[in-house]
């Protein structure tokens, strides 16, 4: 979710200690060991972390991360988490993880973090951008995402996946190209699945010769086409950039919609 500022953070421990056997666990923290990790884009992947004694997670939620540098210096981030949602006891939760043009974690997570290493992490974090698929069964929902804002809508989109809900749920995901996507085949299988999901990918910077549609944002016009309208009551969920998150949050509310029912997530670089 978040990302910034100052270079220096490399590794937990860059001369192949555990964090945890060097390094004192503050309140709430708690060691993870990277066990997986699976591309998917050319700048990001998906981290699977085994999280001892993980309380369970909503769908919408989050986790803060924290690296330590050999010198003591600390960097933490927040970032959404992938997986559907665990019960108490599941070890097993995923992030996906964009690499941020002069990150000072972001590069090392997507690039360097390998297998077996470990990481302090925190969390769940957050009960406002969540969604429950037996809690709020029934009740139509448009997910809203740009760029690296697909994370947490994707869990639940997993989430009604998992629970064999037929909630009627439309997604539309703004990316800037093709190559840029994240889980594109995911997203198509859960549309063929033909139960009352629906998923409209459009690209703002470069689009391939097959597409219909040139490169621009989310029109209203394309909102009002692919959303829901505003008399059924959709519960409204929308994750993105700072300026995403405003724009398409004005134009949610010009159509009609319950400011009270949109609920929004937004991430940007921190201050140094």
């Amino acid at each position: 979710m978040t990302e910034l500022s100052r270079e220096g953070v490399r590794s937990v421990d860059e001369q192949g200690a555990r964090l945890g056997e060097r390094y004192a666990v503050r309140s709430g923290w708690q060691v993870a060991t990277l066990v997986e990790r699976r591309h998917e884009s050319s700048s990001a992947v998906t981290l699977v972390l085994d999280v001892p004694g993980w309380p369970g997670h909503q769908a919408g939620q989050h986790l803060d991360l924290r690296l330590t540098a050999p010198d003591g210096y600390t960097a933490e981030r927040s970032y959404s988490l992938a997986s559907g949602p665990t019960a108490p006891g599941t070890s097993r939760v995923e992030i996906t993880v964009q690499r941020v043009r002069d990150g000072e974690v972001s590069p090392y997570l997507v690039d360097e973090f390998p297998p077996g290493s470990g990481i302090e992490v925190r969390g769940p974090v957050g009960g406002w951008f969540v969604w429950d698929p037996v809690a709020d069964a029934g009740t139509p929902v448009l997910l809203l995402a740009g760029g690296s804002g697909l994370v947490p809508v994707m869990s639940m989109a997993r989430a009604r996946r998992e629970a064999g809900d037929r909630t009627p749920v439309r997604l539309i995901y703004s990316v800037r190209t093709a190559e840029d996507q994240l889980y594109p085949d995911e997203l198509t299988a859960l549309t063929a699945r033909a139960d009352g999901f629906e998923a409209h990918t459009i690209f703002t910077r470069a689009v391939s010769l097959t597409e219909l549609r040139g490169p621009r944002r989310l029109t209203a016009s394309e909102l009002a086409t692919w959303g829901w309208p505003p008399e059924l009551e959709p519960r409204v969920y929308v994750c993105g950039p700072t300026g995403f998150v405003e724009a398409v949050s004005r134009m949610v509310v010009a159509q009609g919609h319950d400011p009270a029912r949109v609920r929004t997530e937004r991430f940007g670089p921190a201050a140094d």
